[in-house]
C-alpha cells in the first residue's frame, strides 16, 4: 500500500511525464495581416511557437554614424565609409553580394547603379535615379534581420504613428515607403548603415570556401642490398 500511495506523488514531481497539451495559439480565422511579421517578412502563423509577434531589435549604428563604432569592426567601418563617399557602386554591390550570397550578384546590381548613377548626375545634377534601384536592400535587410523600420522608431522615441502600427499590412507599405525616402534623401548614409548592419551580421560570400586538403604522394622509395 505504501508504494502504491508514493508512485502517484512521483509521477506529478516528474516534469517529464505530463506534457502539457498543445493548444492553438491562434484562431484558424485570424487574418494573416494580424499575426505578426517574422524575420523574413512572412506573417507569424508560418512556424511560430508562441503565436505572439516578435519584437522588433533597432539597427546595430545610426544612420548619422558615418564613422561606425569603436569595436572590432572599426577599420570595416572606416571602409564602408570611405566606400559609400568615393564609390557607393562597389558599396551597394557588395551589401547585395553579402545579402544574397549568389554568383553574378555584385555585377548584376553594381553595374546598373553606376548607369544610374552617371545619368542621373549628368541630367538632373545629383543622385536622383540609383536610390530607386537601391532602395529594395533595405526592405530586405530589414525584413531579414526583423528590424525596427522608421515608423517604429518614431514611435519608439516620441511616440507618434502609433495608429500605423496597429495594422501589419498598412505598417509594411509605410516602412517601405520610408525606405525609399531615405535612400532618396539619406542615400549614402543610408548605404553605409546598411553595410555596417550586414558586415557585423553575415560574413563574406568568399570567405565561405570549405578548406582543400591536398593529399602529398609519397617520395619514391629505395630498398639498399645487404653486401
Amino acid at each position: 500500500m505504501a508504494d502504491n500511495e508514493k508512485q502517484p506523488n512521483n509521477q506529478e514531481a516528474s516534469p517529464l511525464l505530463h506534457q502539457p497539451k498543445s493548444q492553438p495559439t491562434t484562431p484558424p480565422d485570424t487574418p494573416e495581416f494580424l499575426l505578426g511579421w517574422t524575420a523574413d517578412g512572412l506573417p507569424l502563423g508560418h512556424g511560430s511557437v508562441v503565436g505572439q509577434p516578435m519584437g522588433r531589435a533597432p539597427w546595430n549604428s545610426s544612420i548619422c554614424a558615418c564613422l561606425g563604432q569603436n569595436d572590432h569592426f572599426c577599420s570595416s567601418d572606416l571602409e564602408v565609409c570611405l566606400l559609400g563617399s568615393v564609390a557607393p557602386c562597389v558599396l551597394y554591390g557588395s551589401n547585395v553580394e553579402r545579402l544574397g550570397s549568389a554568383p553574378g550578384t555584385f555585377a548584376n546590381h553594381c553595374l546598373p547603379y553606376s548607369g544610374l548613377y552617371v545619368i542621373g548626375n549628368s541630367c538632373f545634377g545629383w543622385n536622383c535615379l540609383a536610390p530607386w534601384f537601391s532602395y529594395p536592400s533595405r526592405t530586405a535587410i530589414r525584413r531579414r534581420f526583423n528590424l525596427e523600420g522608421s515608423c517604429e522608431a518614431l514611435n519608439r522615441s516620441c511616440g507618434c504613428c502609433g495608429s500605423i502600427l496597429e495594422d501589419e499590412l498598412q505598417r509594411e507599405q509605410c516602412e517601405s515607403a520610408c525606405d525609399l525616402a531615405t535612400h532618396v534623401f539619406c542615400h549614402v548614409c543610408a548605404l553605409c548603415q546598411e553595410g555596417r548592419e550586414l558586415r557585423r551580421r553575415l560574413p563574406h560570400p568568399g570567405f565561405n570556401a570549405q578548406p582543400v586538403l591536398v593529399m602529398i604522394p609519397p617520395g619514391e622509395q629505395t630498398m639498399g642490398r645487404q653486401t
